[in-house]
């Protein structure tokens, strides 16, 4: 019995680790880029460090407790039963002269200013996990195949893990982008994957870039973590601050509510758009992820005219109702805030407001 469980403890190790070293996991720094990694300010103790001390799980809470709720406390609305809403707008026809965005679902956009077509956080491979079967898109959500996708001048990548980094999309775009700009680290993945190492830009915090002579992005903290298989943190999650000679827009990535907010508020506000997260919440790990009405109040702190809430709508990745986020932020965000909720695929014209019909309920 000894030997047989023995053995069948190193045929699991073995399967692990092939199964962790295939490709969609991509690789850690290494060489030129680890030696940056190392001499970032905010790479600290063999890793990086939000700007406060951010817990992966509340003090209230503990691991065991949390995959207890998962597991068996998910709200009924988990998942949808309907087919989600929404329209397959011509991506490669939009009007280049017209500045817009698209919501592709999750944190996915196509962003359409001064000219130029900037594609954030793409995940169109169906799919938010390494396993098979498991994190799907909801029905409906999924109006956008990777062959509907424009000519790419710029690939904005927030952080590495899964529901942001998609392998399938990156097989995909990695000759059709002119640019790529992310944080420290995450280049070592796309490397991998057969992205030219002269198009990726890595940033720190505070790091700008001028994208032409018109469009320029400056890194900014976000407070969360990386990840896509053991080891955590080896590279940078960041926000964009994207400034243009017409729009000032904030691009958030994930991240929980912190005095960050209002710093980039008060350096590089008033924007006209803050586009953040506001899904997969849980009051066990409200470090990493915003609360609702936490949502509203981050933008108010950027000094943003305008809020598009993301991060939901096509994965369940916490226990809340599919349509929850998005009512708690519509709630919270009467008479304090403009606030934007298209239909994935929907045109939202960053040069005038519109109304959206409450396309969830």
């Amino acid at each position: 019995m000894f030997i047989f469980l023995l053995f069948l403890v190193l045929i699991i190790s073995i399967g692990s680790y092939a199964f962790l070293s295939t490709a969609p996991f991509g690789k850690l720094p290494s060489g030129e880029r680890l030696k940056r990694v190392q001499q970032s300010a905010n790479f600290k103790n063999g890793s990086f460090q939000n700007l406060s001390h951010t817990p992966d799980i509340a003090e209230d809470a503990n691991y065991f407790s949390v995959m207890w709720e998962f597991l068996f406390k998910k709200s009924k609305d988990n998942t949808p039963t309907d087919t989600i809403p929404s329209v397959k707008t011509n991506l490669k026809s939009l009007p280049i002269a017209q500045p817009l965005l698209i919501w592709m679902g999750h944190s996915s956009y196509l962003l359409q200013i001064h000219g130029k077509k900037i594609l954030v956080d793409p995940v169109l491979g169906g799919s938010a996990s390494p396993i098979p079967g498991s994190v799907k898109s909801f029905a409906g959500t999924d109006a956008f195949s990777l062959e509907d996708l424009p000519e790419i001048d710029y690939l904005f990548i927030s952080h590495d893990h899964w529901d942001h980094l998609d392998y399938p999309t990156m097989q995909y775009l990695k000759d059709k982008v002119k640019k790529v700009v992310t944080g420290l680290g995450t280049g070592e993945h796309l490397e991998y994957w057969g992205f030219d190492k002269s198009i990726i830009w890595e940033g720190d915090w505070g790091d700008q870039l001028k994208l032409d002579d018109s469009i320029q992005v400056i890194l900014q903290p976000a407070r969360h973590f990386s990840g896509r298989g053991l080891q955590r943190n080896q590279a940078l999650w960041v926000s964009f601050v994207v400034l243009s000679p017409q729009h000032r827009l904030y691009l958030g990535g994930d991240s929980g509510y912190d005095s960050h907010f209002k710093e980039i508020g008060k350096n590089y506000g008033p924007f006209d758009m803050a586009i953040l997260e506001c899904g997969q919440y849980n009051k066990s790990w409200k470090y990493i992820h915003m609360m609702p009405e936490e949502v509203v109040e981050a933008a108010l702190d950027l000094n943003a005219k305008k809020l598009l809430p993301v991060h939901f709508g096509k994965f369940s990745l916490a226990n809340h109702s599919w349509y929850e986020p998005i009512q708690r932020v519509k709630t919270a965000s009467q008479n304090r805030i403009e606030l934007a909720h298209p239909r994935i695929g929907d045109p939202l014209w960053l040069d005038s407001s519109q109304t959206f019909t409450e396309w969830w309920q």
